[in-house]
């Protein structure tokens, strides 16, 4: 037999294996036992992780506020003819996009506590003028006010937390873990 026809007999045998297996465990005996498995106990574990994500969450996005935009810019690294600014400028543009992204998840993950939903729904408005701020920051058009907005709002955060029991504590995220989002 042909290299090429082996290889699609072989690849035919391994999808009709795969297909059989997957069909069997879809079978009405697991969705019976699934419904009658206990719920009490999975929605405590999921309001308990809930809080401990938004916590993570959190505490990336202000860390990496402070980090790469809020501190570079007290340091005067995004000022025209600074040392170093185009690197600062595209961490600084890295870090608002990311920040924009962990707090909307921190947003996502706060649903999942009834407490912590009440203290940070007033906020979801406030992360949202968030959103273009990392392609400001990262085209140097970023201002006193700009970096306001990400610190009132990571303060907002955090007081919204603590309020709730979630205390954030500002974690500092790898430059890898920036630009991979």
């Amino acid at each position: 037999m042909p290299r090429s026809v082996s290889r699609g007999v072989v690849a035919l045998l391994l999808s009709c294996a795969l297909l059989l297996t997957t069909a069997a465990c879809n079978s009405d005996d697991t969705k019976s036992a699934n419904a009658a498995a206990p719920s009490a106990s999975a929605s405590f574990e999921k309001q308990k992780l809930a809080k401990t994500r938004f916590v993570a969450n959190a505490g990336l996005a202000a860390g990496a506020t402070y980090q790469w935009i809020v501190k570079p810019y007290r340091a005067g690294k995004f000022k025209k003819g600074a040392d170093g600014r185009t690197f600062a400028l595209v961490k600084g543009g890295l870090a608002g996009a990311f920040t924009y992204n962990r707090l909307k998840a921190a947003l996502n993950n706060a649903k999942g506590d009834p407490l912590l939903s009440k203290a940070v729904a007033p906020l979801s408005s406030g992360i949202e003028s968030l959103k273009g701020l990392g392609t400001k920051l990262r085209k140097g058009e970023a201002g006193d006010a700009d970096v306001g907005a990400f610190e009132k709002i990571i303060n907002n955060v955090k007081d919204a937390g603590k309020s709730a029991g979630a205390e954030v504590k500002d974690k500092v995220p790898s430059t890898s873990e920036l630009s991979g989002g």
